[in-house]
Formats: structure tokens, C-alpha cells, sequence
């Protein structure tokens, strides 16, 4: 941990001598201070907009992980179903959201379009891993479980979806990033929006009025954004499996 820190510090401070030693003017490349300074004196802003991006993408991440999952069970109960849908799904993963966006906003409200976006991101590594998860239980165990004559009810909630778990959470780890990224897509999409504009519209703003200051203090939080919410998932997922999973014991248990 004390290693980024100490590049993350030598890096600053070889931007900030540059900047300084070069007389390079705050519209071209603003010096880390003053991006410092301008994220404290516009942190209303900012932090209203960070605010409105960050529900969006929490809709889209709980909206991905509730379809995700739930499309992966049905999946598993019906292979017929798993054929039939799966490429449709792969056709919503390779298709570039910001391609997706104008087509929403014409169909939905601007805020649920912003939201679909992010659940279309958010969504297929949800579904992928846990449909990958549910598939590679033990056949081992699952014979033991038909040979005592276990329910399909029973053979998922004490097998598979056990069993899944990890699965389930590196999906749900991915898909929190991707929330963010797709929500942010979709409002550059959606351009200059007025009220309830989120950070994107905010750098966006920024880049027209050449107040590029801003513009690196809301890249900023927005990249800190994105560091937060893995560490969160990260950290519950290390939580739910540290006493039982190999990827989260330590390595002398």
C-alpha cells in the first residue's frame, strides 16, 4: 500500500515542477495545487454532480445485478432458454453504449435512459459469471445430491448457488465499474441537459468554457469514484468468502 503511495507523491510532484518550471499556462495543463484548489472552491458543484452520476450508476449496478442473476437461474433451469437468449445478450455487451444512448434518449426519458445505459454495461458480466458459477458445480456432488433424492429447489440453494458465490461477486466487482462508466456514456450522450446534470455534463462544461482546472478536478473525483466503489465490492466480497473460499483465505489457513 505504501508503494503507489509513495509514485502516486513522486508523480505530483513531477507534474506540479513541470508545470512550474515550464510556465505552462492553466488552460493547457493546470498544476496538481491548483486542481486542488479548484476542486475545493467548486466542490458544490462538483460534488452535486458526482451525487447525480453516482445514483445512476447504483440504479443500473442493482438493476444489472437483480437481472443478471436472475436471467442466469433461468438459464440454468432450461437450456433451451440459455440458447435462445444468450445471443441477444452478447449483441446488448459488444454494441458500444454511446452508440445505444441517442436511440434511448429518444424513447425514454433522459433520466431512464441514462439508467438503461448503465444496466446494459453493468449487465452481461453479471449474467456471465454467475451462468459460468451455476455451471461449474461438482458433478461429484451433484450425483450425491440426486443420489439422495435432493430437489431441483433443494440441489440450488444448498448447492449451486453455494457454490456460485465467488462467481457471483468477481461478476458484481466488474459490473460496479462498469455502472460508472455507462452511466457517465450515457449523459455525455445525452449532452448539455440542464437540471440534474451529472459530472460528465460537468467536464463537458468545463472543456467549452476552457476551465480546464475543473475539468481535472471532476476527472479526478470521478477516477476516485470509480476506485471506491471496486473496494467497497472487493471488500464485501472478501468478507463473504474469507472463511471458507481459497481466493480469500489466508495463505497459512
Amino acid at each position: 500500500m505504501l508503494l503507489p503511495l509513495i509514485v502516486f507523491a513522486v508523480g505530483l510532484s513531477a507534474w506540479e515542477a513541470i508545470v512550474r518550471l515550464g510556465e505552462i499556462p492553466p488552460y493547457l495543463l493546470p498544476g496538481p495545487l491548483l486542481i486542488l484548489q479548484t476542486m475545493i472552491s467548486d466542490w458544490t458543484v462538483l460534488s452535486e454532480s458526482l451525487g447525480v452520476t453516482l445514483l445512476t450508476a447504483l440504479e443500473g449496478f442493482v438493476a444489472a445485478a437483480i437481472g443478471g442473476i436472475a436471467l442466469a437461474l433461468l438459464f440454468n433451469r432450461s437450456r433451451w432458454l440459455e440458447y435462445s437468449l444468450l445471443p441477444y445478450a452478447v449483441i446488448l455487451q459488444v454494441t458500444p453504449v454511446i452508440a445505444i444512448a441517442p436511440l434511448m434518449l429518444i424513447y425514454l426519458p433522459q433520466q431512464t435512459a441514462v439508467v438503461v445505459c448503465a444496466w446494459i454495461v453493468a449487465f452481461f458480466p453479471v449474467l456471465a459469471n454467475t451462468t459460468l458459477g451455476l455451471n461449474s458445480v461438482d458433478r461429484n456432488l451433484a450425483g450425491l445430491f440426486q443420489l439422495y433424492g435432493a430437489t431441483r429447489r433443494q440441489m440450488l440453494l444448498y448447492l449451486k448457488l453455494p457454490a456460485a458465490l465467488p462467481e457471483i461477486l468477481g461478476g458484481l466487482r466488474i459490473a460496479g465499474g462498469l455502472s460508472l462508466i455507462g452511466a457517465v456514456a450515457a449523459e455525455i450522450a445525452a449532452g448539455s441537459a440542464g437540471a440534474g446534470s451529472g459530472i460528465a455534463y460537468r467536464i463537458s462544461e468545463s472543456s467549452y468554457r476552457l476551465n480546464i482546472p475543473r475539468m481535472f478536478a471532476a476527472l479526478l473525483l470521478l477516477s476516485a469514484a470509480g476506485v471506491v466503489i471496486y473496494m467497497v465490492l472487493a471488500l464485501l466480497s472478501h468478507g463473504v468468502l474469507r472463511r471458507w473460499h481459497d481466493s480469500a483465505l489466508r495463505k497459512d489457513n
